[in-house]
C-alpha cells in the first residue's frame, strides 16, 4: 500500500508528542524523584514491608500484566468492529485522569494512605498508556509502504523526546523558581506537573484523533465470542508463525532484549536514587540527556539501517546495551552516570524504533495487523513483567541494584544470541 499523505504521518507521529510526557516525566524523571523523596526506605503496603524501589518495580510489574491480559481482548474487539481509534481515545484518556489524580499523592489530602493513592494512580496512568499503544503501534502498517516504516516510526520517537522535553523544561522552570525564590509552595509544584501532564497527555492527542482515518475492518466475521476471540487470534498468529520462522526467532530474540531495555526505562531514576544518592535535580538533568541524545539515537540507527539492515541495526545496539550494563555496575560518581545516561540515550530511541519497525516488515500480509501487533504487545509487556519482577527481586534478595543490572544483562546477551539467527528476507501471504 501507499504510504498515507503527509498530513496523516504527521497527525500519527503526534500521539507520540502527546503521550511521551508521561514517560519522560511520570515514569523517569520527576515521579520517580518525588517517590523516592517522600517515601521512606522500607514501606508497607497490602500488609507486608517492601524496599520502596523494589514495590515500584513490583507495581509496574502488575500494571503491565494488566495490560497483557487485556490487549488479546482489547484488540479482536478493535479488528473486527474496525474501531483502534475509540480504544485509543478510551486508554488515552484513563491514563490522562490517572495523571491528574497524581496531584493529591501527598500526605496533605491522605496522610494515611497518599502511598496507596500514588502507586494506585501510576498503574492506572501505566495501564492507559499501555493501552493505548497497542492501537498507536497497530496502525503504522495501515498508514505506511514497508519501505517508509523505519522513517515513519523514528519521526513519532523523535517527536515523543522533543515535546517530552519541552513539557519537562516548563515543568522544570516551575519546580526550580519555587526553590530559588523562596515560594514556599512546597510540593504543589511537583505534584501540578503531574496534573500538567494529564492534560499535555489528552490535548494534544486531539491532533491525532482528528487526523487519523478509521481503521480498517475485516471483512470476515469472528470465528468465536467477541471477549475471547482475541486470545484464538492470538493462537492463530502463534500457529501462523510456523510458516514464518524468521518472524519467529525475530520475536523470541526481541522478548529477551526487550526485557533489559524497557527494565532499565523504568528503573534508571530508582538505581540513580537508592545507590548513588543522586539528589533530584541530578536525577531530572540525567533524564534530560537520555531524551535530549535519544532523539538523535533514533535518526541515527534508521540511517544505519538504511545503509546495512535492521538486524545490524538491532545487533549492534543490543551490544551497546550490554557494554553499558557491564559500565552501570561499577558506576560510582555522578559524573560517571551523565555518562551511562548519554550512552543510553544513544540507543534507547533506536532500538525502540528499530524493533517496531522490523516486526511491521515482517509481518505477512494480512489485514488483522491489531491481532499481530497484540501479539507483539504481549511479548513487550509480559517481557516486561519478568523483567521488573526480576530486578525487583534481586534487588530485594540479593544484594542491591547493582546485582539486578547484570540479571538484565544475560537478557541483553541472549537476545543478541538468538537475533544472529534472523535474517531479513521476503514475506509471505497469508489467507
Amino acid at each position: 500500500m501507499p504510504t498515507a499523505p503527509k498530513k496523516v504521518i504527521t497527525g500519527w507521529a503526534m500521539y507520540d508528542w502527546a503521550n511521551s510526557s508521561y514517560s519522560l516525566i511520570i515514569t523517569s524523571a520527576i515521579f520517580p524523584a518525588y517517590y523516592t523523596a517522600v517515601v521512606s526506605p522500607h514501606v508497607h503496603f497490602l500488609g507486608r514491608e517492601f524496599d520502596r524501589s523494589a514495590l515500584a518495580s513490583y507495581s509496574i510489574s502488575f500494571s503491565f500484566l494488566v495490560i497483557a491480559v487485556l490487549s488479546p481482548v482489547l484488540s479482536s474487539i478493535a479488528d473486527y468492529k474496525g474501531n483502534k481509534k475509540a480504544f485509543m481515545k478510551f486508554f488515552c484518556y484513563l491514563g490522562s485522569i490517572a495523571c491528574a489524580g497524581m496531584f493529591f499523592f501527598s500526605k496533605d489530602y491522605l496522610p494515611n494512605a497518599y502511598i496507596d493513592l500514588g502507586l494506585i494512580c501510576s498503574i492506572i496512568a501505566s495501564i492507559g498508556y499501555c493501552g493505548s499503544i497497542v492501537f498507536y503501534n497497530a496502525y503504522l502498517p495501515e498508514i505506511a509502504d514497508e519501505s517508509d516504516q523505519d522513517r515513519v516510526s523514528a519521526k513519532g520517537f523523535a517527536l515523543g523526546y522533543i515535546g517530552s522535553v519541552l513539557q519537562m523544561v516548563l515543568c522544570l522552570a516551575f519546580i526550580m523558581l519555587n526553590d530559588n525564590l523562596h515560594w514556599g509552595l512546597g510540593t504543589f509544584p511537583v505534584r501540578i506537573t503531574f496534573l500538567s501532564v494529564g492534560l499535555w497527555w489528552s490535548g494534544f492527542a486531539q491532533i491525532t484523533f482528528r487526523i487519523l482515518p478509521k481503521s480498517k475492518k475485516p471483512v470476515q466475521r469472528p470465528e468465536h465470542n467477541i471477549l475471547v476471540n482475541g486470545f484464538y487470534e492470538l493462537s492463530k498468529v502463534w500457529y501462523q508463525l510456523r510458516h514464518h520462522p524468521t518472524l519467529k526467532r525475530y520475536l523470541r530474540a526481541f522478548f529477551f532484549y526487550n526485557m533489559g531495555v524497557q527494565t532499565i526505562m523504568y528503573m534508571a531514576t530508582y538505581f540513580a536514587s537508592d545507590e548513588l544518592h543522586m539528589n533530584p535535580t541530578e536525577l531530572i538533568i540525567t533524564v534530560l540527556i537520555i531524551q535530549l541524545v535519544a532523539i538523535a539515537g533514533a535518526y541515527l540507527f534508521s540511517r544505519i539501517s538504511g545503509a546495512t539492515n535492521n538486524v545490524f541495526a538491532l545487533g549492534l545496539s543490543i551490544i551497546i546495551w550490554i557494554g553499558i550494563c557491564i559500565y552501570a555496575y561499577f558506576t560510582k560518581t555522578v559524573m560517571q552516570f551523565y555518562v551511562l545516561a548519554f550512552a543510553v540515550g544513544m540507543v534507547m530511541g533506536g532500538i525502540q524504533s528499530m524493533s517496531r519497525s522490523t516486526y511491521s516488515k515482517l509481518l505477512p500480509d494480512t489485514t488483522d495487523t491489531a491481532s499481530f501487533f497484540s501479539f507483539y504487545d504481549v511479548c513487550d509487556k509480559i517481557g516486561t513483567v519478568v523483567g521488573t519482577l526480576s530486578f525487583g527481586s534481586v534487588a530485594e534478595f540479593a544484594g542491591g541494584m547493582r546485582n539486578s543490572v547484570l540479571a538484565l544483562m544475560s537478557f541483553f546477551i541472549a537476545g543478541f544470541i538468538m537475533l544472529l539467527f534472523v535474517r531479513m528476507k521476503d514475506k509471505l501471504v497469508v489467507s
